[in-house]
């Protein structure tokens, strides 16, 4: 269950990118993968395994989506832009469901069992 929380957080959050400090000012700089630490590239791997998931998830379409991302991060938020539009797209559909919704009327001739339907 701790994994899984913590495959969720990359997936929200990002990736974790080990880093070093150097110079003066102190400048945080990624570390290259030969002075990774066993912590780090343990870190890094659940990246990986929140991709795999993700991946394993999806169609062929989708995938020619996705197929270019290098993060969860970014899969994920490629999928809800697919999927939920942006958020203007997301305000559009709001605004044009209130208005149907506003406009909605018994017609005439219209039993309330049809107007229901």
């Amino acid at each position: 269950m701790a994994e899984d929380s913590e495959l969720w957080n990359i997936i929200c959050d990002g990736p974790f990118v080990p880093t070093k400090d150097l110079g003066d000012p102190v400048v945080a700089i990624p570390k290259t993968r030969k002075e990774f630490n066993d912590t780090e590239r343990k870190a890094i791997e659940k990246n990986f395994r929140a991709k795999k998931i993700l991946v394993c998830g999806i169609g062929p379409d989708e995938y020619n989506m996705i197929s270019a991302c290098q993060s969860a991060k970014e899969i994920w938020e490629a999928l809800q832009t697919a999927h939920e539009g942006t958020t203007q797209v997301k305000q559009s559909k709001i605004d044009m469901l209130t208005t149907e919704y506003e406009l909605f009327r018994m017609k005439d001739d219209e039993s309330i069992q049809d107007m229901h339907t």
